[in-house]
């Protein structure tokens, strides 16, 4: 397929902008009450399967920089939802884990989260499905 004669319309990458700027109205609709950004959000569900990460594991996770992660980490461990500690045998590397109440509130974004989802993709025949995700790996892998 040629995508330089596809309209402005149709791009896939326009798309995906679209569907994310709505999908994130409805995250933060969805969970106002906990009054956290995005990224923090974003954060917490991905710590929520319980496991420790090291910052440099985290950013990849969630597709940012340490950086920038860095200060999203500092709002979440004000908040006593994270704590920072060192890995067991590496006092170097530094160990991102929950705390109760981060543990708390990861299993209710990813609830919700997998609500949303659900209700987006309910109906659609599994190959459609299997081609969303394929098309979002495509895109999350490919080198900017």
């Amino acid at each position: 397929m040629n995508f330089e004669s596809v309209p402005s319309e149709r791009s896939a990458l326009l798309a995906l902008q679209r569907a994310t700027h709505a999908t994130l109205h409805l995250i933060a609709a969805e969970l106002v009450d906990l009054d956290l950004t995005a990224s923090e959000i974003n954060a917490l569900a991905n710590l929520a399967d319980g496991q420790g990460r090291t910052p440099s594991q985290l950013s990849a996770a969630v597709g940012t920089r340490p950086t920038t992660l860095t200060s999203v980490l500092d709002r979440l461990q004000r908040r006593g939802h994270i704590t920072r500690g060192t890995r067991a045998g590496d006092r170097r590397s530094v160990l991102i884990q929950l705390t109760e109440s981060g543990r708390e509130t990861a299993t209710l974004i990813r609830q919700t989260l997998a609500g949303l989802e659900s209700r987006a993709l309910d109906g659609l025949p599994a190959e459609a499905v299997a081609g969303f995700y394929a098309v979002l790996d495509a895109l999350a892998t490919e080198e900017a």
